[in-house]
């Protein structure tokens, strides 16, 4: 109730919802496209000789991480305003566990996608099919901070 008992009554209203229902909505494309990477993209990814996964794998990489950094941002920022607006502290926990994803992929998962990106995919082989694999798993965790992002907004919203 910040921004209601900072003296700007009447703020609380469509800007809250706005902001709130926006960021539920990032919170929830940014599950859904993680999810998607882990139920569809990496199964059918792990179909692929090594040399094929690798070099499917770092241009996907470099193009999900883009995106997914976005969101994670964009929704984080939407929250806090919702949570600005008026609309209590469960906007702003779902802002940052949307956020969190940002300190888990630096010290969670960064080492072994720079480990990937060291590979040359001419010579891929066990090692890279392995860190893939490894990959497939630490990301299985940016789906599961997206999924309790989505349903504490969600929870926001309807409250």
């Amino acid at each position: 109730m910040v921004g209601a008992q900072a003296g700007r009554p009447g703020l609380a209203g469509a800007e809250l919802m706005m902001a709130g229902q926006a960021a539920l909505v990032v919170a929830a494309l940014f599950t859904g496209a993680a999810v998607y990477i882990n139920i569809a993209e990496e199964p059918a990814r792990l179909l692929l000789d090594d040399r094929a996964l690798l070099t499917q794998w770092k241009p996907a990489y470099e193009r999900g991480f883009a995106m997914q950094a976005s969101l994670a941002i964009l929704g984080f920022v939407l929250a806090v305003m919702a949570w600005w607006l008026g609309g209590g502290w469960p906007w702003l926990l779902g802002g940052a566990v949307l956020l969190a994803n940002w300190p888990y992929t630096l010290f969670g998962i960064m080492p072994t996608n720079h480990a990937l990106m060291a590979i040359d995919p001419i010579v891929a082989g066990p090692d890279a099919r392995r860190l893939i694999g490894r990959w497939g798993w630490l990301h299985a965790g940016r789906s599961a901070l997206g999924g309790v992002s989505t349903l504490i907004m969600l929870w926001a919203s309807l409250r």
